[in-house]
């Protein structure tokens, strides 16, 4: 009995049936395997930035907007699916593990393809984007076969990205003009498939991982944008020249950076997952996201192209080189106050205080000195909220005591 204990134990180990995870798991946080996930994945995140950042350095403002969203689109997508099904059916056996680690493979091979989709190219970057989610169909068909209740489903979710995928394979073949606009249908194709398919039973997620996870992406991404300009000022202090403005240039950079990640995580993500009550709310939170992460790491290319302007090697105007910073950084203050904040919060200065910044961010673009004066009001933002929240407690805070895990709750891996 003891060895077929072994031999059991031994079989969990590389092997576990894949069933819904209770969605009121105490202690859940990252895997190992999912930090590894989002690590590999910032490495397209920065070649869809320095795509952005060569395009309006040379002046090729709206192609450069245009391909940055679309090749940004496939990143974010395939690591949120990833992120929703690892909330609700992830085991860590073997199996897991290795399609896992073919849609990682995946996502570089996204990235390898995104100096060839700036160009107009999309081949290697459909072909990662493909693998990526075939490998995910793969998981939704694992999930059919051993949770009976999660089957119609996962079924669904099987189907509609495989007939997804192989439209955009055909995508390929279409005459330029139809490029664009097939693009943006098979997009609100992708858009749709969870919907449909969690339409009679929702599947279930962690409050609290999707949050950590969302969290732990938002970091990676500021820190890439962190990376860049770095890179850039350092390549422009090697010069020896404009020194004192690319010193206060990086200066202005990191206050805005810090402020940015204060502002994210000064409300507690998984409180609003947690009083969703409906798809809607969800799917808004979890899409809206979209906003937030490309324009985190669009604001890296923005302190680029600052750097470029200040050391006269680019070829912008003074305004659309600020605007590279300020819009988005506009575009994240009212993404954040719609995902955590909203106009109905209690307390009004906040309420008010996002989207007032971010008007007077977009303002900012016809100054002298737009960097300085975004971090700035950036950073004032920051002690508004700290000032106005003081003494208040953490929303959320009364309902988890220590020990206890959050209540059990269903909800739509998107």
């Amino acid at each position: 009995m003891a060895e077929s204990s072994v031999r059991r134990n031994r079989l969990r180990v590389w092997y576990r049936p894949m069933t819904m995870r209770d969605s009121g798991e105490g202690h859940r946080v990252a895997t190992p395997l999912e930090l590894l996930f989002d690590l590999c994945f910032v490495v397209a995140v920065a070649q869809a930035a320095a795509g952005l950042h060569h395009a309006i350095a040379e002046n090729h403002i709206g192609h450069g907007v245009l391909s940055f969203g679309m090749v940004f689109f496939a990143i974010w997508w395939g690591w949120l699916n990833f992120s929703w099904f690892a909330s609700s059916f992830d085991t860590d056996d073997v199996p897991y593990r290795l399609v896992t680690l073919v849609q990682i493979a995946g996502g570089l091979t996204v990235a390898a393809g995104v100096s060839s989709a700036f160009d107009g190219d999309f081949k290697i970057v459909v072909a990662g984007y493909v693998l990526m989610r075939l490998a995910m169909v793969v998981q939704w068909l694992r999930a059919a076969r051993t949770d009976p209740d999660c089957r119609p489903a996962a079924l669904r979710y099987a189907i509609g990205i495989t007939v997804v995928q192989i439209l955009w394979v055909v995508r390929l073949g279409l005459p330029e003009s139809l490029a664009l606009p097939s693009f943006f249908l098979l997009l609100l194709a992708e858009l749709a498939v969870p919907v449909i398919a969690e339409r009679k039973r929702w599947t279930g997620w962690h409050p609290h991982h999707i949050a950590e996870r969302y969290g732990l992406f938002t970091i990676i991404v500021l820190g890439e944008s962190i990376l860049g300009a770095t890179t850039a000022i350092k390549e422009g202090l090697d010069e020896g020249k404009h020194t004192g403005s690319l010193i206060s240039l990086a200066a202005a950079g990191l206050v805005l950076v810090f402020s940015l990640w204060w502002l994210y995580f000064d409300q507690p993500g998984h409180v609003r997952l947690e009083k969703a009550k409906s798809l809607f709310t969800v799917a808004s939170w979890g899409y809206g996201h979209y906003l937030i992460f490309a324009s985190a790491a669009a604001l890296g290319a923005g302190l680029e192209v600052a750097v470029d302007y200040d050391t006269h090697t680019g070829h912008v105007a003074s305004l659309p080189a600020a605007m590279a910073t300020t819009v988005p950084v506009a575009i994240y203050l009212v993404s954040v106050w719609l995902m955590h904040i909203g106009p109905t919060n209690e307390c009004r200065p906040i309420a008010i205080g996002f989207p007032v910044t971010a008007v007077l961010v977009l303002a900012a673009s016809f100054t002298p000195a737009p960097i300085h004066i975004t971090a700035g009001l950036a950073a004032a933002l920051v002690v508004l909220t700290v000032v106005a929240t003081h003494g208040e407690p953490v929303p959320g805070e009364s309902q988890i005591d220590a020990g206890q895990s959050v209540g059990a709750k269903k909800g739509t891996p998107l």
